[in-house]
């Protein structure tokens, strides 16, 4: 579906994009995850063919340039700055977006139906956009990017600064999206977004992609190991046949097995208290690649 090679852009002395190369499955959802500032948004950019690269290229499916307009009607974008005009109520704002698109008639009417149902906006179709909550204009701004019925969606930083809630509203439209077969590339820097939607993710930091795999391979190549915390009930027992360190009642160890040294703690009759386990994620997987945090 998208083939990029070598992309490289440079903003004066900022190296946005630097040598990022990947393809994206048609029906895939792809996911950008790195902190604010990683070339996340810029990247999209250039697929989009809103920027030109310096170096490198864009292709989609039968190597057709995305700024063609048969490849861009093919595509819808969310912005992570919303573009909505207040003033006008929801349904005005996609009547004039599915008009830009060549949609009228029957037809536009169908889909700007269709994309308010899957928002969960009809109810508040006629109102002005400026009484909306924040929730809301964000499954707006979703709307207006899927009104023209697109196979691809770029969706950028989608639920900023929304609350718990409408973040999870929002999951629940992309995951239709996603069952409809539809391709979709996704930024973030909220690893939980990642982790639910993403089949692949790309770990991106100053403007390079560091690591690219599905979750679950990430977490195994670069996780590292579980850290276990065992608050032990008593400490009159053997300390040599414990794993770890052992800091008054406290027993800490990294491990691989945890569950195989917690099975020989319960077979040794130590008495415990509490048991904890903090599996590798992809927190920890940014921090391994990065040496930063992934909000810092």
């Amino acid at each position: 579906m998208i083939r990029i090679e070598g992309l490289y852009k440079r903003f004066a002395e900022t190296v946005a994009v630097d040598g990022v190369s990947l393809q994206i499955a048609s029906g895939e959802t792809f996911g950008l995850l790195g902190p604010n500032g990683a070339g996340k948004s810029t990247t999209l950019q250039l697929i989009m063919g809103i920027l030109t690269p310096d170096r490198g290229s864009v292709t989609f499916s039968g190597n057709r340039d995305p700024r063609e307009l048969a490849a861009r009607r093919q595509l819808g974008f969310a912005p992570q700055q919303l573009s909505l005009y207040e003033e006008l109520s929801g349904q005005e704002n996609l009547k004039f977006f599915s008009r830009i698109y060549g949609l009228k008639g029957n037809r536009q009417q169908q889909q700007i139906d269709w994309a308010l149902e899957l928002t969960g906006l009809q109810n508040r179709a006629q109102d002005p956009v400026k009484t909306y909550s924040g929730g809301m204009k964000r499954r707006l701004n979703l709307a207006l990017a899927v009104v023209h019925d697109p196979s691809l969606i770029l969706l950028d930083e989608p639920t900023v600064g929304i609350d718990p809630q409408s973040r999870y509203h929002l999951f629940d439209n992309i995951e239709q999206l996603q069952a409809e077969g539809r391709t979709i590339v996704y930024t973030t820097h909220y690893m939980d977004e990642a982790q639910r939607l993403c089949d692949r993710i790309a770990i991106i930091d100053r403007g390079r992609i560091l690591a690219l795999d599905t979750v679950d391979a990430l977490v195994t190549q670069y996780g590292g190991r579980s850290e276990v915390r065992v608050e032990l009930a008593d400490v009159a027992v053997d300390t040599g046949s414990l794993p770890g360190t052992l800091t008054g009642h406290m027993l800490q160890w990294k491990s691989d097995t945890p569950l195989v040294e917690l099975a020989a703690l319960a077979a040794a009759a130590v008495s415990v208290r509490s048991i904890e386990i903090t599996r590798p994620n992809l927190e920890t997987v940014f921090l391994n690649l990065t040496g930063h945090k992934l909000r810092d």
